[in-house]
């Protein structure tokens, strides 16, 4: 793979020696999409299992040596998101709650706490595997859980050819910038379509220069098990799925109790 994206999301791993970070990927990617899957299953209207589900991702944390503040901050990119959500309670029908003079649909609230909640916790446990696992063993990982090959070859180019392109279109830039354009203005808006789609037809280029390398040093849409690692053992994986057997628990009593 190209030596330009040597280290693709660096920036989001936290180089620690834990337990989280020597556990099996495959491990902890499947824990982490079923506890997702659990938070997201969760009552609309019930909201006690958060605490729980707090802390044992609080716990998970703490055990890999994450910072508090930097998982929190991770959560910045739901910001767009919760500006729609503050709608849900001007426009819900049904009883409402006065809130300093304002009429609030109690649906709405519920609604709007249960998806800033649900999004909230998704991204926790993202950030616990991300911070824990490389980007790459996240992709080896989905490769021994069986997901389609299309799908980890794609994800593997991209996250290591990202930077690629992105140094790409910097030149790209870079030469525009030297000609007199300015992507400020509306009526360069030609310029810029062009850019994009030299763009496109480069790295057009350098995919198939690539895969032609790559072809002929024996790839076949896969990689090797040497690279891949080897199966888990059963008890990692009681380990690994000790945490979304708990979130099950507490998502089953919830809908119990709903």
């Amino acid at each position: 793979m190209s030596g330009a994206a040597h280290n693709p999301g660096a920036d989001l791993l936290i180089p620690t020696d834990t337990p989280l970070h020597r556990a099996a990927p495959q491990c902890k990617v499947a824990a982490t999409a079923l506890c997702i899957l659990l938070v997201a299953c969760t009552p609309r209207d019930i909201f006690w299992p958060y605490i729980g589900y707090g802390l044992v991702l609080a716990t998970a944390a703490y055990t890999a040596q994450i910072p508090a503040m930097t998982l929190l901050r991770r959560l910045v990119v739901e910001i767009p998101f919760v500006f729609f959500v503050v709608l849900l309670p001007f426009l819900a029908t049904g009883p409402v709650v006065h809130v300093l003079g304002i009429p609030l649909a109690i649906a709405g609230l519920e609604s709007a706490a249960s998806i800033v909640l649900k999004a909230s916790f998704g991204l926790l446990a993202t950030g616990v595997l991300a911070a824990t696992t490389p980007l790459p063993e996240v992709i080896t990982g989905l490769e021994r859980l069986r997901v389609p090959k299309i799908f980890t070859a794609v994800a593997s180019f991209m996250i290591r050819y990202v930077e690629v392109l992105n140094s790409e279109l910097n030149r790209l830039r870079t030469a525009r910038a030297c000609r007199g354009a300015d992507p400020r203005w509306l009526w360069q808006a030609k310029d810029m379509a062009l850019c994009v789609g030299a763009l496109f037809v480069r790295a057009f280029e350098r995919g198939e220069r690539v895969y032609l390398a790559m072809a002929s040093r024996g790839y076949e849409g896969s990689l090797p098990a040497t690279l891949t690692g080897e199966p888990a053992k059963r008890s990692t994986w009681a380990a690994a799925l000790t945490t979304p057997a708990i979130f099950a628990v507490l998502t089953a009593t919830a809908w119990a109790t709903a």
